[in-house]
């Protein structure tokens, strides 16, 4: 990706919990913060926080980061999905996994500066497209957080007599309930793939359950 640093003007739209988590690293590196959202943050970023209904420059941003993907046409594409978070990544970025998508990229020399962000940090760089992304994010991300919720709906909690596995599980429940709804719901609603995932939990418990009602069963039937 090269070597050499460019400062970049970087524009977040939204800039909750996560959001903030990236520019603290990205305004250490040098970088030019400006963000917009629906509740005010103007106390992190000073006069280059805009309010909503007000836009973010557009000569001054070189990238902006968002959650839509219908961008005019003459504007570069690079979607990417660092995979991790404030929790998982309060210690650094090193060795976490950062997914990215050339989707359609123009300035070379501009993409490569913002992969870079992460790269300095010691992230693991996967590139791979948007539908390949989604796939394995089903499988992992949303089916790790719908594990997470059931567990937190079961108010499970550490006990003095701890396995290891049982003390990971109390982990994934904590480390999820730490998001928010709206993060889980989007998680279902904007990847095509996570229905079919949901499908499958349902279906594997079913058959679980079912393996254990036939031996019941069975056990009753040698009394």
């Amino acid at each position: 990706m090269g070597s050499t640093t460019r400062r970049l003007n970087i524009g977040f739209i939204g800039f909750g919990s996560f959001a903030q988590f990236l520019a603290k690293t990205m305004m250490k590196q040098g970088h030019l913060i400006r963000a917009t959202s629906r509740s005010d943050y103007s106390a992190h970023l000073g006069p280059h926080f805009f309010r909503y209904e007000q836009h973010l420059p557009e000569h001054s941003n070189h990238c902006k980061l968002l959650s839509v993907t219908e961008v005019p046409e003459d504007s570069d594409l690079l979607c990417t999905h660092p995979m991790f978070g404030p929790e998982s990544g309060k210690e650094g970025w090193k060795n976490l996994n950062f997914m990215y998508d050339r989707v359609r990229v123009r300035d070379e020399d501009l993409c490569s500066s913002f992969l870079r962000i992460f790269e300095t940090e010691g992230c693991k760089m996967i590139e791979m497209s948007c539908e390949e992304h989604d796939k394995l994010a089903a499988q992992s991300q949303f089916v790790t957080h719908t594990i997470g919720r059931i567990l937190s709906e079961m108010q499970i909690t550490n006990t003095p007599i701890d396995t290891k596995g049982f003390e990971k599980l109390v982990q994934v429940k904590e480390s999820t309930a730490n998001d928010s709804l709206d993060l889980y719901i989007g998680l279902f609603i904007h990847n095509r793939f996570a229905e079919q995932q949901m499908k499958n939990l349902e279906g594997a418990l079913q058959r679980v359950k079912g393996s254990l009602e036939a031996k019941m069963e069975e056990e009753d039937g040698r009394e």
